[in-house]
């Protein structure tokens, strides 16, 4: 079995104490953490693999709770017109994309969460759940299982009105077929079936309803007066999650707002909530769906800016909340480092400049040990501790904005980014070392992903989304 052995680096493994051990070492054995501590103590084997990781940092790998397949490449387009964004690339995405498409997404999208330390990753196919075809997401799954990352395949029903139009580009002629809600389920199963524990159980799917409450407007705040009753919609639609959730023991993802909350907590039997689902956003939810979120022990993820996320009054309740990208569209990335700084920034600035909202501590615990802990798999990854997966980042602190060689929670929060990051383990096997990539052939990945993503706006007519005014004409606009 192959043993590797970090030595001499800075550790911070996230561990219950909160270590930062100076001249720290991790060794591994096969694909667990067999040690961790301080490098005089870690005791070595012959035949260790050594890597030397002076002027190096050591922290577990980066965990991205929600992000969106079919992000990167469509990424800028609409982007000037937020308002009716989703309603330019949702009929987009159900009407103009391929198998090709997600398999590309699938090369871009894992490059870039690799080479920024994000070892595990959720991929929700579409801005809106799309699953009628299962070959989507086994696609954009057989992209991360060449490079060897964690990702999790969300899949589910798309929100209302049902049955959905939606176009099969089959020998690159489009057919359009109608799909029922039962049908969406199907293809959601046939996922499940096809992907989840895969790969040596670092593919997994979590079935994902677009919200909780599909009733609801599905991405804003609904008031008092429009979030009143459960719909029969709503109740079939809870309990056909619930169903095949239990059927294969497998977890839920979804979108929640206010008013969400409050009116799946009407449902007892089958309300899509509690400990085996994370949602995402809750924006401007109110004290008592606060209190549902604690009393039901669900998870809660946030993506920066979210202004009306009441995220201290959530975690003040004992309510797990990790951070998260969102996707990288139309203008995000998959960096967490830099996804976590805007976080703090944005909460500094919210909380009158008060420091303590949030340390630099708990903003890493985010984005790895209580992201895991959302995803249910803290008890596998999102620290480094003997016997968990070995998923771990090594970060080149040797640089001129991560100098002087002090104070590293402080540094990697407040100057780090992914581009910092040197070498990447996941389940015992280096996935990138010095920068380098061999699973796959960079330059091929991205050439398709500009290929799929150019035939993508050909079909979709969306030529007019990609105008860039240049300077010239912004100068103008604004002088």
């Amino acid at each position: 079995m192959i043993s590797t052995v970090f030595r001499h680096a800075t550790v911070i493994p996230v561990d219950p104490e909160r270590r930062i051990i100076e001249d720290g070492a991790v060794r591994v054995i096969g694909n667990r953490i067999d040690q961790v501590g301080p490098d005089a103590d870690v005791a070595g084997q012959p035949g260790d693999r050594v890597i030397d990781c002076r002027r190096k940092l050591i922290i577990p790998g980066l965990i991205d709770a929600h992000g969106h397949a079919g992000h990167c490449l469509i990424r800028s387009l609409a982007s000037d017109i937020s308002p009716a964004w989703m309603k330019i690339v949702t009929p987009a995405y159900y009407h103009a994309t391929t198998r090709e498409f997600w398999y590309a997404d699938g090369l871009v999208s894992g490059l870039e969460r690799l080479r920024a330390g994000v070892t595990t990753g959720v991929s929700i196919i579409s801005s809106m759940p799309r699953s009628d075809d299962p070959q989507f997401a086994v696609n954009h799954a057989r992209a991360y299982s060449q490079m060897g990352l964690r990702e999790i395949i969300c899949t589910g029903p798309a929100g209302m009105p049902w049955p959905r139009d939606v176009t099969r580009w089959e020998d690159g002629s489009p057919r359009r077929r109608s799909i029922s809600f039962a049908e969406m389920m199907e293809g959601a199963e046939a996922a499940i079936q096809t992907l989840d524990g895969s790969d040596d159980g670092r593919i997994r799917v979590y079935l994902t309803p677009f919200t909780i409450v599909p009733s609801l407007d599905p991405s804003n705040i609904s008031a008092p007066d429009q979030a009143v009753t459960l719909t029969p919609d709503d109740r079939m639609h809870a309990r056909v999650t619930r169903e095949l959730a239990r059927k294969y023991g497998i977890r839920l993802h979804s979108d929640a707002f206010a008013g969400h909350i409050r009116l799946a907590f009407q449902d007892k039997e089958n309300a899509l909530l509690g400990p085996d689902i994370h949602l995402q956003h809750c924006w401007g939810i109110s004290p008592a769906e606060i209190d549902i979120l604690a009393e039901t022990g669900t998870q809660v993820t946030h993506a920066p800016p979210g202004r009306s996320t009441p995220v201290i009054e959530m975690m003040a309740r004992g309510i797990n909340l990790a951070i998260t990208t969102d996707g990288t569209a139309p203008s995000r990335h998959f960096d967490m480092l830099q996804t976590a700084r805007l976080f703090q920034s944005v909460q500094h600035v919210l909380r009158n400049h008060d420091r303590f909202f949030f340390p630099p501590g708990k903003v890493l615990e985010m984005i790895t040990i209580d992201a895991a802990n959302a995803l249910g798999i803290g008890h596998e990854i999102g620290s480094l501790e003997p016997g968990k997966k070995a998923d771990l980042v090594v970060l080149d602190m040797a640089q001129p904005h991560l100098t002087p060689d002090w104070m590293p929670v402080h540094r990697l929060i407040h100057q780090a980014s992914g581009a910092d990051v040197d070498t990447v383990m996941v389940d015992g096997r280096l996935v990138m070392e010095n920068r380098k990539i061999t699973a796959i052939d960079i330059g091929d990945a991205l050439a398709q992903g500009q290929r799929e993503a150019a035939a993508f706006v050909e079909r979709a007519g969306l030529r007019a989304h990609m105008h860039d005014p240049g300077w010239g004409q912004l100068y103008r606009t604004f002088a």
